[in-house]
């Protein structure tokens, strides 16, 4: 998950000093972390907190030499569900979903369909070179 991380900030151009918090949890944690910051109370895969401030919708690249980018929170638990339901190993759905939190911390999102082309073809360069860099 570390090497997943890094190649996402080198791959974004985020400065080495930048600093990212994962926790993995359970669905327990997650469904109560999603209810009382979005008001919606179920489980959920992943959950970005942003420390970015947003200024449009553009996604923003900081180049400060330390920063802290944001927090992701992924439930161990419906990742396992999600990686059997979609074919393949635990571990490639938590590389995913560490993925896509870390493009939603930079402001990246996916609620419409040019938007979400984006970040899935970022997602695909990041986990390609972190999958190419393994062997």
């Amino acid at each position: 998950m570390k090497k997943t991380l890094l190649a996402a900030m080198e791959l974004t151009n985020q400065k080495e000093a930048s600093e990212v918090s994962l926790l993995l949890t359970d669905d327990e944690e997650i469904q109560s972390l999603n209810k009382k910051y979005r008001n919606i109370d179920t489980p959920t895969d992943v959950l970005a907190f942003s420390q970015i401030e947003k200024v449009n919708s553009t996604p923003v690249l900081c180049d400060k030499e330390e920063f802290l980018l944001g927090d992701i929170v992924i439930s161990v638990e419906t990742a396992q569900r999600q990686a059997v339901e979609l074919g393949h190993s635990l571990l490639y759905e938590l590389i995913l979903l560490s993925v896509h939190g870390f493009l939603h911390l930079l402001g990246f999102d996916h609620d419409y369909e040019k938007k979400n082309d984006k970040m899935k073809s970022l997602e695909k360069e990041i986990i390609d070179t972190v999958l190419i860099n393994k062997n």
